[in-house]
């Protein structure tokens, strides 16, 4: 009821998603020790001026950067009109990838090291907590549109490598 779950399809197969949580209890929140909560000035905020993005994922068959910057732009859209003050974020530390995407909004990191669990359940080694601002998201989405352009860049560039290997192979072959 709190949650809009959206989902990119390729070809009728699930590719991309993610979900939005606009109202409390937020699952990033859950991690973060009682002693952080209680001392930082960022949990004076009132719980219902924030959403959490939760389960982003891009999936390998979205290998477009062009289809990967749709499924961004659309988030961003989302998150934007959902109009809530603060958007949480929540990743594995070792997830480079999540971590350069992460940082183009310009989070406010809360906390950072292992998740505060019950002692049974397993979950990653190291998170990160953070938040940003859905206008720092907007504000910020030339440098989504960079990555973009970026990324299209190395993507030709990897086919130019792998025709020119191609070509050399035969080349090769037809020497021998």
């Amino acid at each position: 009821m709190n949650s809009k779950i959206v989902g990119a399809f390729l070809n009728g197969k699930l590719a991309a998603g993610y979900m939005l949580v606009t109202s409390p209890k937020f699952r990033s929140l859950m991690f973060v020790s009682d002693e952080i909560r209680k001392n930082d000035a960022f949990f004076k905020n009132d719980e219902y001026e924030m959403m959490e993005v939760n389960g982003l994922g891009i999936g390998p068959s979205l290998k477009k950067p062009s289809l990967q910057i749709r499924v961004c732009m659309n988030l961003i859209k989302d998150i934007f009109f959902a109009r809530k003050k603060f958007v949480l974020l929540m990743r594995n530390s070792r997830n480079l990838n999540m971590e350069r995407f992460l940082n183009m909004a310009n989070p406010t990191n809360i906390y950072e090291g292992q998740p505060s669990i019950l002692g049974s359940q397993k979950t990653h080694d190291s998170i990160q907590v953070s938040y940003t601002s859905r206008w720092s998201i907007v504000l910020n989405i030339h440098k989504y549109l960079l990555e973009l352009r970026s990324r299209q860049s190395r993507a030709a560039k990897f086919v130019s490598r792998q025709n020119y290997t191609r070509s050399s192979d035969r080349d090769s072959a037809e020497l021998a």
